[in-house]
């Protein structure tokens, strides 16, 4: 018998008692705990398996704490007392897709030009890469310019007074310094990460304008706009860049004044999706997904417009949405209406501005992560990636944003700003495929929102305490529960498994089934 070749029939059956054996005794042993007086036999309970351990990560406003791992907290026997958070597994909302950040023009060039290699690939495992790194799942890349683009262009500039409806001169040139380069990176570090593809404007020829700022898009030009998002899809795709999902306008219903964009009414959105775009992208093998509006809360009967439209509606995958004006309300308004219909946050930007002299983490961490997921949204992404100091490099638009990271354009050095630590409490935990669950709320000043990961099953409660003093919190789930005091103005992000032991057995059990399978004896 040749011992290298794999596990016995006999051996995977001995090792499969031992194992069951051993979890059998320690299901019988008695916990720890401190002395107490033995209950009359007539009240003895059944013999229970060890109580679970719950991990903490705390962050707090005035930054004393930032994603700082705590003392475990012991699991409890459920008491009859009513409890401040009562975690439901039963209960069942959506599946998560993930989170992350806009790799735009000033992201990557920063990256690319201003970090040495050494630094950008650590920035980018940190970011893109598994705990401890950020585990971020999601981006989104403009098509042609933003704001936060070193000047204006699309992927198909023309000179001034011709046109080109058949796309001949359509490239990416502009893109191959930078941004694809940084997203093949990320790719690299992440292989499921989602891109979402979202244009600023279409080429001016396109356009009653005839100018990238400004205007709106020639209704003789919707078939040649929808081959213009269909090609960018292509292209990207050739440079091993999966799109995900597109828009196909961001921020409809306003019109910049200095950087490229332009309105686009519901009525034309339908038409696009639903005359073009949609038949376009349903005939591939690997479709991206359509997602509507790409703009504020403030307006759900924009998106409702064109869901209303059976042509459109039935090529739309979901509804994006912006943080800059209105409450996530509003995507329980659409969902409800379309209850099939995904729900994403694609772009949310801090920044110093007076509203954040005390900080930001408390305001992404509640209103825009935890309240969105509450409103379904099934991922979220901030605006720009990183920045430099002086908020750019940008063409016009916001003069104050921050990124997620601050990038020395001198040295390369990094600074975690609040964003990072919002976000941080949720992608380093809440894995792709979790399903957000029940979690009660008892207290205005206090929220939180549950998840259940895939594979372990493990629980993830995410709990913001605005107040400005200490909180004690209490949260129970099935049949156990622990309690924990909230620093004044803080996150934090509770993890645990509901059954470690059964969860271990299942693994060591998947472990012999994979070494029985691959053993030539069987």
């Amino acid at each position: 018998m040749d011992e290298h070749k794999g596990v016995p029939g006999w051996l995977a059956i001995v090792l499969f008692v031992v194992i069951t054996g051993l979890a059998l005794v320690s299901m019988r042993r008695p916990q720890l705990a401190l002395p107490r007086a033995a209950p009359a036999p007539a009240a003895r309970l059944a013999p229970r398996p060890p109580l679970r351990a719950v991990q903490v990560w705390v962050s707090t406003a005035d930054r004393r704490l930032q994603l700082a791992r705590q003392a475990d907290v012991a699991m409890e026997p459920r008491q009859t007392q009513p409890s401040d958070v009562v975690v439901d597994t039963r209960a069942t909302y959506q599946s998560i897709v993930g989170f992350g950040a806009a790799v735009t023009d000033a992201s990557a060039w920063l990256l690319q030009n201003r970090m040495s290699p050494a630094q950008r690939d650590a920035l980018l495992k940190e970011l893109f890469g598994p705990p401890p790194g950020l585990a971020m799942n999601m981006t989104r890349l403009t098509i042609g310019a933003s704001d936060f683009s070193p000047q204006p262009y699309t992927l198909d500039d023309m000179p001034a007074g011709e046109t080109d409806p058949t796309l001949q001169h359509f490239n990416v040139t502009a893109n191959l310094h930078d941004v694809i380069p940084t997203v093949r990176e990320a790719l690299a570090i992440n292989p499921t990460l989602r891109i979402i593809g979202s244009p600023w404007s279409a080429p001016a020829w396109m356009k009653t304008s005839d100018n990238l700022i400004g205007g709106e898009l020639l209704e003789s030009f919707e078939s040649a706009y929808a081959d213009y998002l269909v090609k960018y899809v292509d292209a990207y795709r050739s440079y091993g860049i999966p799109i995900f999902a597109l828009t196909v306008q961001n921020e409809p219903g306003y019109s910049p004044a200095t950087y490229p964009g332009m309105t686009m009414s519901a009525a034309t959105r339908a038409r696009l999706i639903g005359d073009y775009l949609g038949p376009a992208l349903a005939t591939r093998r690997r479709p991206t997904r359509i997602l509507a509006w790409d703009h504020n809360w403030d307006a759900p009967d924009q998106p409702l417009d064109v869901l209303a439209d059976p042509q459109a509606e039935r090529y739309v995958g979901g509804v994006a949405w912006h943080c800059y004006a209105g409450t996530p309300s509003a995507q329980s308004q659409v969902h409800r209406a379309y209850p099939s219909k995904d729900v994403y946050i694609t772009e949310c930007s801090g920044g110093d501005w007076e509203s954040a002299r005390k900080g930001e983490l408390m305001w992404f961490a509640r209103d825009l992560l935890l309240a969105g997921i509450r409103h379904w949204a099934r991922g979220v992404v901030y605006w720009n990636l990183a920045l430099d100091q002086q908020h750019g490099p940008h063409f016009g638009g916001c003069d104050l944003c921050k990124g997620v990271v601050t990038i020395d354009a001198q040295t390369g050095a990094v600074t975690r700003n609040d964003e990072y630590y919002a976000f941080a409490h949720f992608s380093r935990f809440v894995l792709p495929g979790a399903i957000r669950v029940g979690s009660s709320e008892t207290d205005k000043d206090v929220n939180n929102v549950a998840f259940v990961n895939p594979g372990d099953g493990s629980v993830v409660l995410v709990v913001v305490n605005s107040r400005d003093r200490p909180s004690p919190v209490s949260v129970w789930q099935g049949q156990a529960g622990f309690a924990y005091t909230m620093p004044a103005q803080s996150v934090a992000t509770f993890v645990w498994n509901p059954d470690p032991l059964g969860s271990w057995l299942r693994r060591a059990l998947r472990w012999l089934g994979e070494r029985r399978a691959a053993s030539p004896h069987g």
